[in-house]
Order: C-alpha cells, then sequence, then structure tokens
C-alpha cells in the first residue's frame, strides 16, 4: 500500500527517545535508522514515513500513534490499508504468484499481529495485514498436505486481527468479507477449536446489526460443538464462547440467559488460569470484566452491580490492552448512567490512557464523551479536547 509522509513529528520523537533514555546515536543503531535522519526528523527537517515510522516506534517499544502530532490522525494508515485488503479478498482462492517464507517464520509472524490486536495496536496491524494475508493465502495454495491444516489456523489468527481493524473502524463491509475468510479457512483447519474461535469472533455481526437473540442462538450452537474435554485448550474454547452469549443475552435483554452463561464462564474460569488461548484472552480476571459488560447491558437495576465490582475489584496490569480499556469504557458508561459525570469521564481517560486507538474508535466513547460535553458546558476544555480527540458530537 502507498505510504504516509507524517510531518512535525520531531517533538514527540525527541520526548519518547529522552523517556527511553536513548541517545540519537542508539536510536539510530537500534532502529537501523540514519542518524543524519533522526537528527532532521527531531528538527523537523523532514517528514517521516509510515514505514520508518514504525520502525522508530518497535525501536522505542511504543505504538507509532504515540509519535504522530496532535494534528495528525493516526488512524489513517489503518484506511490506507483497506484496497489492500480488498485485493486479497478479491482472489485468496487463487492466489497470485509471490515469494512464501517458511512455517515458523510465518507463526512468528501471525504471533506479532496477534499480539498488536491484543494491545489494540490497530495501525500496526494495517501496516503489515495486506502483505501478510497475501502471503498466508499463497502459502495455503501451495501447503504440503502435512502442513495445510497449520496454515489454514494461521490464515485464521491473520483474518481475525485484520478484522479487528476493519471492525473498530467501521468498515463493517470489509469485515464481514473477511469473516467469510476466515470461515473458509477454517473449514480447512479441521480443528474444533478453530472453529469456537471463529464463532466467537463472527458474533460482532450481530452486534453491529444488533441482531442479539439470533446471535445468542448462534452460540449456544457453538457451544453444543464444542470440545468437552478437560484440557485447558478446550475449557478456555467453551468460557469464551460463555462469556460472549452472556453479554450478548444481555444486549438481548435476556438478564437469565446472560447470568446462566455467565454463571457458567465463571466455572471454567475458575479452572484455569488467566492467558490466551486461542487468541482469546480467558480466566478468572476475564469473566470478572464481562460481569460489568453485563451489568451495563441489562442496565438499571444491574447498574449498582457493576460500580460495586468496580469498587472492589480492577483489571490487572498483565491482562491484555483492549480488554482492560474496555472495562473502563463500560464502567464509564455504568458511572455516567447513575448520575456520576466526573467519574465517567475519568474512566474514559483511563481506557484511552491503557489502549488509545481502542478508546478512540469505540462507539460508546464517542456517544458517552458527547453526552459529558453536553452536560458540562461550563468546565469543559480537557473534555472538549477529549471529545475532539475521539470525533464526539455534542459540542456546545
Amino acid at each position: 500500500m502507498p505510504s504516509i509522509v507524517y510531518h512535525g513529528t520531531g517533538p514527540r520523537l525527541a520526548y519518547e527517545r529522552r523517556i527511553a533514555s536513548l541517545t540519537q546515536d542508539e536510536l539510530a543503531e537500534r532502529a537501523g535508522v540514519a542518524l543524519g535522519s533522526i537528527r532532521k526528523i527531531e528538527r523537523g527537517e523532514r517528514g517521516v514515513s509510515d514505514a520508518v515510522l514504525g520502525t522508530i516506534a518497535d525501536a522505542l517499544g511504543v505504538d507509532p500513534a504515540r509519535l504522530l502530532p496532535n494534528q495528525e490522525r493516526p488512524d489513517d494508515r489503518v484506511h490506507q490499508a483497506m484496497p489492500g485488503l480488498l485485493t486479497v479478498l478479491a482472489q485468496y482462492e487463487d492466489p497470485d504468484d509471490g515469494p512464501c517464507r517458511d512455517l515458523p517464520a510465518l507463526r512468528e509472524a501471525v504471533a506479532t499481529v496477534v499480539a498488536h490486536r491484543l494491545s489494540a495496536q490497530y495501525s500496526r496491524i494495517a501496516r503489515t495485514a495486506p502483505g501478510l494475508l497475501a502471503e498466508l493465502c499463497r502459502a495455503l495454495s501451495t501447503a504440503a498436505p502435512s502442513d495445510r491444516q497449520a496454515v489454514a489456523r494461521l490464515l485464521v489468527d491473520a483474518c481475525r486481527a485484520a478484522d479487528a481493524v476493519a471492525f473498530k473502524h467501521g468498515a463493517k463491509d470489509l469485515s464481514a468479507r473477511l469473516l467469510d475468510l476466515m470461515w473458509w479457512a477454517a473449514v480447512q483447519a479441521h480443528d474444533p477449536l478453530v472453529d469456537a474461535t471463529v464463532a466467537y469472533v463472527r458474533t460482532e455481526v450481530h452486534f453491529g446489526a444488533r441482531t442479539h437473540a439470533v446471535g445468542l442462538r448462534v452460540l449456544e450452537r457453538a457451544l453444543d460443538h464444542a470440545p468437552r474435554t478437560d484440557s485447558s485448550a478446550a475449557l478456555a474454547a467453551r468460557g469464551a464462547l460463555h462469556m460472549r452469549a452472556a453479554v450478548i443475552a444481555g444486549r438481548a435483554g435476556n438478564g437469565n440467559a446472560a447470568h446462566s452463561h455467565l454463571d457458567d464462564a465463571r466455572s471454567l474460569g475458575d479452572r484455569l488460569r488467566e492467558g490466551v488461548y486461542q487468541g482469546t484472552a480467558f480466566g478468572p480476571d476475564s469473566v470478572r470484566v464481562h460481569e460489568v459488560s453485563v451489568a451495563v447491558s441489562l442496565g438499571d437495576d444491574y447498574l449498582d452491580r457493576a460500580l460495586k465490582l468496580a469498587r472492589e475489584w480492577k483489571p490487572p496490569r498483565d491482562l491484555p490492552a483492549e480488554r482492560r480499556s474496555g472495562f473502563y469504557i463500560e464502567l464509564g458508561r455504568a458511572q455516567l448512567w447513575a448520575g456520576r459525570p466526573d467519574a465517567a469521564f475519568e474512566s474514559l481517560k483511563v481506557a484511552r490512557q491503557i489502549a488509545p486507538q481502542h478508546a478512540r474508535e469505540h462507539r460508546w466513547v464517542r456517544e458517552d464523551a458527547a453526552t459529558l460535553r453536553r452536560l458540562k458546558r461550563a468546565d469543559a476544555e480537557d473534555l472538549s479536547n477529549f471529545a475532539e480527540w475521539c470525533h464526539a458530537g455534542g459540542a456546545p
């Protein structure tokens, strides 16, 4: 895809470099970028391409969005990735010839984009997803029979990462097509755990369309077919499906089903250590996050339950950033509905600090920021800046 050139990144780069206790020489060596280029970027004498920005961010250990000036939109790269993804989707069953890395290298590349998804670094995924998906489609079409299932599983994981970008940025048609590719690859993986993962992800179609009762039925059918063994992977697969079923039941207003699935998720979570299984975080902490989500989905009499849990427990730092950010977004909505706008705004700011790209593109963040802005017209500079950052309406 074409590279974007960003300008005005110098002050941010210099700040992050000093925070990392690196000299310009050390950063240049670590990033593999010419020292003169680092100096010119920091002095504002040249722009920085998307690729170089990512390389420097990797060397600093930060998300590329942290190096962008306030006037630049960090999601520009996401929108630039869309044509490349559409090209992959148009020819995945008969891909063009091209280079393919070996299976260990592909595993490493996919593990990287999965890590970026869990930490809500969507711009990094956008930079690599089109090329990676194209390469995996080529690899699948030429794989030896002994490797075919493994490559198909990798394609499922990479599709999930790309879909997270499309779905979070409102490209619903592209997301649906990526889910179709994900399902096509899953059929070739011949793995019931992969099928459970795909069922979990495909439910986002019903969240987006607000066909919650249908989504609940789909998840319950997936649970009927999920592996029933006592392996950690199988327990986590069923637990994740129950967590998602609890939330979508809550959105459907079905409190009995929501709490039944939440109880099942809690029972399975108590048998496992918190971790990432088949690309999904699951365990006791993830279930607690979903308790808040279910309470917010049900609303009214259930809000006190969400607020009580949040007073007693906070998500640990080792929980994936996207999930921690989601907890504070849900909590912010509960606080707003409970008549605590100041606390709600603090929760939204925490969500932003944890995973800025996730918070910025979240529909509830925009809605709640707009509501808060209308409620607090007089003392609103910080709030106005936040609302503008996440493209919220509700200006005075």
